[in-house]
């Protein structure tokens, strides 16, 4: 469990690293090609604003791989479940209010990391 736990937090890092590249740097470029529900003259204006969340998700992949980095299980396990329920809620947030495709991409994979997460650190303690 520890090691599909590790996985888990490894992928959601990696994702959150994409969105945060792409919201920061490609967001005029590929943004309408992935958004085509959406303007394609909506995509300059709203470049500080993409950027600006670029920046939260990059936040949440560096608490991600600042968990991965932490030797001690207990404080793994904490920062861990910390970030991962940042990414379970914005991406609840972000369902209810853009698309219910980021449940399924954001926060259904944090919650089996959070499970996994739970039960790698209750494995551990006996």
């Amino acid at each position: 469990m520890q090691k599909a736990a590790l996985a888990l937090i490894a992928i959601i890092a990696g994702l959150h690293l994409y969105i945060a590249w792409f919201e920061i740097f490609a967001w005029t470029t590929k943004g309408p090609e992935i958004f085509t529900s959406l303007a394609p003259e909506l995509f300059e204006p709203t470049t500080a604003i993409a950027a600006n969340q670029g920046t939260y998700n990059a936040f949440l992949a560096a608490g991600l791989i600042w968990s991965l980095l932490i030797s001690d299980e207990l404080w793994r396990a904490r920062v861990a479940t910390c970030f991962l329920v940042f990414v379970a809620v914005a991406g609840i947030v972000g369902a209810a209010t853009v698309s219910t495709t980021i449940l399924f991409v954001q926060t259904v994979p944090a919650i089996l990391a959070l499970f996994c997460v739970h039960f790698a650190q209750r494995r551990a303690q006996g």
